[in-house]
């Protein structure tokens, strides 16, 4: 383990008196690595990502490198930590140059940057995921992949340590996908943690290092895409009859048979 590494160890989180993960420890998250969170829906995975980046209560330990994230300041923890959430809200009139210089004038990590520095690192940023001609758009007047990809964006302009990604592919038509994962995996290999919930498993496992399976808030299964992801867990955690078989370039090829749930529902 480095001195940057994430360890998390006993973690847990909920909202109000509603515990959604519990107990969770993992083997530590590296620089250089993507790690995917992949589960059913309702396992816990944008919770744990929520609770990482600070925006709900948690117990537990999450450290990175010397910190521990739950213990830091909202601003110690914009020093490090980036997150992306599912979607921005709505009805938010400035343009997405302007939405991300916000994002830049509110990280104390950038506080030093002149004012008309700023543009040009917003831009650079737009440019490198391929939507600088939509810099001086409206938010509103945005499709939903777009405002992903603006999401994205606002997250990547502050060059976090350790960046947070909630299905940051879901609205995107399969170029886009390719496109975002690979700069996903460029900022990985620039020296960040990405910490990714991803629900499309082959996504997961042609692009992540790890894989880290949830179910009922609890972590199921992690590992290598290619021992965290196998018949036995997909039945357990997914209730499918499924085969996993590596394809001719490496990546895992998924085929889903049948229903267990159907399964038992007929024999009961």
């Amino acid at each position: 383990m480095t001195g940057h590494d994430l360890v998390i160890s006993g973690f847990s989180a909920g909202y109000g008196n509603r515990p959604i993960v519990r107990d969770v420890s993992a083997k530590p998250l590296r620089i250089g690595e993507i790690t995917a969170l992949v589960g059913p829906n309702g396992a816990g995975k944008s919770t744990l990502l929520r609770a990482l980046a600070g925006l709900i209560r948690a117990t537990g330990t999450a450290r990175l490198g010397d910190c521990d994230l739950i213990a830091l300041s909202a601003r110690e923890r914009a020093r490090r930590v980036a997150f992306m959430p599912q979607s921005l809200p709505a009805g938010v009139g400035l343009t997405v140059v302007e939405t991300l210089i916000s994002a830049l004038k509110a990280s104390p990590t950038h506080s030093g940057i002149l004012p008309r520095g700023m543009p040009h690192q917003a831009f650079g940023v737009l440019d490198r995921l391929g939507i600088a001609h939509l810099m001086m758009e409206p938010m509103d007047r945005l499709s939903g992949g777009q405002r992903q990809l603006v999401a994205l964006a606002q997250a990547l302009v502050r060059e976090p340590r350790l960046l947070l990604l909630d299905e940051p592919t879901s609205a995107l038509d399969l170029r886009h996908q390719f496109e975002v994962m690979r700069t996903v995996r460029s900022l990985a290999e620039d020296g960040r943690i990405v910490v990714i919930v991803l629900h499309d498993l082959s996504l997961a496992a042609r692009w992540a290092d790890r894989v880290i399976v949830m179910a009922d808030g609890r972590l199921r299964s992690e590992g290598a895409p290619k021992d965290a992801i196998t018949p036995a867990v997909l039945a357990d955690v997914y209730k499918v009859d499924a085969r996993v078989a590596a394809g001719a370039d490496g990546t895992l090829q998924i085929t889903v048979d049948g229903s267990l749930a159907v399964a038992i529902e007929e024999e009961g």
